[in-house]
């Protein structure tokens, strides 16, 4: 079954498309996340599906239902949790989920069962009389998923959960997404976060308002046209900078203290390598052969014509 549909969304800002002619699906019980940098889109296109933004062409649906036409019956069945969900700094955990339990309607029989369930899966429970302002970024997402699950959506929408959370937080707020599709809850997600793109069952990639590659992770790894070569030397941004200039028929990308290079042939790439960095008296620490990230992918997908 299908939880969400777009077909050609677009939304246009002052004469310029932040998100141009998008068409995507959805089942029922997986999580689908939006990849891309900041600026491609992933927030615009989740104002539109949660009913917030009219789009200004194309069409989408949640559950059945209507985005424009229908927006009201959606609302009940989904839960968005924005950038800067809206918690209240001075309330305590417990009374920042009543509050949003009030916003809900939640019927007050079966309520305090409710919230006590959502403190014990978001790990809260310890902490239900703290201000919300003095919990660690990690327990504030994890209180703000908590207020978007406070009506048991059917929809899960995440707009960049995780943005500036340490690793262990980011790794604990995806243990508890994982328990809620367990339970039958689609979920959108967005994230500039590429290595999060693997705990997805599919993945989008955005570029520029525009989907230019859709399917699982697996999959999307096999759009990389040749082989990666990892290059490990301690003047990385100086090795990419020659080998972009001189070597012309590969693809370079520096990722931290390494430099990642697409070839077709891999011995001939790596002589050639070898011969820039020597002539430059740049020390080469180890050049391998690697598996691809999907940012990898992302950046050869682009430089292969897929932004437009």
């Amino acid at each position: 079954m299908t939880a969400i549909r777009a077909d050609r969304l677009t939304r246009h800002f002052n004469g310029l498309a932040a998100v141009d002619g998008l068409s995507l699906s959805v089942a029922s019980g997986e999580i689908f996340g939006l990849i891309g940098p900041d600026g491609a889109g992933k927030t615009t296109i989740l104002r539109m599906l949660t009913t917030i933004l009219d789009p200004s062409e194309g069409e989408a649906w949640v559950l059945g239902r209507h985005t424009v036409h229908e927006a009201e019956a959606i609302k009940p069945d989904i839960g968005y949790m924005s950038q800067r969900f809206g918690l209240y700094p001075d309330l305590t955990v417990m009374e920042n989920l009543d509050f949003y339990a009030d916003l809900h309607e939640v019927p007050m029989r079966g309520r305090d069962e409710r919230l006590e369930r959502l403190l014990d899966f978001s790990n809260l429970k310890p902490f239900r009389r703290r201000q919300a302002g003095n919990l660690s970024g990690g327990m504030k997402q994890k209180l703000g998923l908590a207020c978007a699950l406070v009506h048991s959506p059917r929809v899960l929408f995440l707009d960049e959960p995780t943005n500036g959370v340490d690793p262990v937080s980011r790794r604990d707020f995806w243990k508890i997404l994982y328990q809620l599709l367990q339970e039958g809850v689609t979920i959108v997600v967005t994230t500039a976060y590429l290595d999060e793109a693997d705990r997805c069952h599919r993945v989008g990639l955005l570029h520029q308002g525009q989907l230019i590659a859709c399917d699982t992770p697996a999959r999307l790894r096999a759009l990389m046209p040749g082989v990666l070569l990892e290059i490990r030397t301690r003047q990385p941004r100086q090795a990419a900078r020659l080998l972009r200039e001189q070597l012309a028929d590969v693809q370079v990308g520096l990722f931290g203290d390494r430099v990642h290079l697409v070839c077709g042939e891999p011995a001939a790439a790596e002589a050639a390598v070898r011969a820039v960095l020597s002539a430059a008296e740049v020390a080469i620490i180890d050049i391998r052969t690697v598996e691809p990230s999907l940012e990898d992918v992302f950046i050869a997908v682009l430089g292969d014509g897929g932004k437009g």
